[in-house]
């Protein structure tokens, strides 16, 4: 097993203002949990204390808009021991070139190939102005330890 520290140096995630007019002041934090599968085939997510190779883990991130109107996007670079898999939400942005160019992963190429999860670099959510108006929200996607 490797400690936690060790494997994904989990940085806060940055958030932008996506109006030039009166931009939103976001604070974010993240939590991040392994998956562990019962002997009953049952589902359970714990607090990541330790990591392994191919422990397949969730990571939340929660923003709170502390001032400010509009919406906003949050982005959050991933580990580079971590292989991006999916997104609770359906309207996350992934970059698999260090954050210079953004898409949907099917639309994505790397190489003159299609990209695939294990290229994502960055995951990027924007945060429409109606939503950001509750104050509060949280984000979550999935990744495998490399």
């Amino acid at each position: 097993m490797i400690p936690l520290a060790a494997t994904l140096a989990l940085g806060p995630a940055l958030a932008s203002s996506a109006l030039a007019q009166a931009p939103a002041a976001v604070a974010t934090d993240s939590a991040v949990y392994v998956e562990r599968i019962e002997s009953d085939a049952s589902r359970r997510l714990e607090p990541a204390r330790q990591l392994a190779p191919g422990d397949r883990v969730v990571t939340v991130v929660r923003w709170y808009r502390m001032g400010g109107d509009g919406g906003f996007v949050i982005t959050n670079p991933l580990p580079a021991s971590l292989a991006y898999q999916t997104s609770a939400s359906n309207v996350q942005e992934v970059s698999v070139d260090g954050g210079r160019t953004w898409g949907r992963l099917e639309d994505l190429r790397i190489n003159g190939r299609d990209a695939t999860p294990e290229d994502v670099t960055h995951v990027r959510w924007r945060i429409p102005a109606s939503l950001a108006a509750r104050g509060r929200g949280e984000i979550a996607y999935a990744g495998i330890v490399r």
